[in-house]
């Protein structure tokens, strides 16, 4: 995958990955879970949680021309869902490049 060329944002609840692809079309984004993080039903839970806060919060700060991806971690079963869309918006806001124009 292209995006682990990319830089690596290391965090207690997830693992996010971004590549700038150097467009700008719209961001893209997926979603991981490794069998580490549980069985079948507890990574789809990671799933849904990730892929809910993204629509609810983070996709506003996706930068265009800008592939993300983030591998979700256990902890993420055990957060507040505000505690953790907070901290996707943050990580994906403290990487988006400074608007010119």
């Amino acid at each position: 995958m292209a995006v682990q060329r990319g830089q690596k944002l290391r965090g207690r609840l997830f693992l996010l990955e971004l590549l700038k692809r150097g467009d700008d079309d719209p961001p893209r984004f997926g979603i991981t879970v490794t069998k580490k993080a549980g069985n079948a039903v507890e990574r789809n839970r990671i799933r849904r949680r990730l892929r809910e806060a993204v629509r609810v919060h983070a996709a506003d700060d996706m930068a265009p021309g800008t592939d993300y991806v983030i591998v979700g971690r256990r902890d993420i079963l055990d957060a507040p869902f505000g505690a953790l869309k907070d901290e996707l918006s943050r990580r994906i806001r403290g990487n988006k490049p400074a608007r010119t124009g």
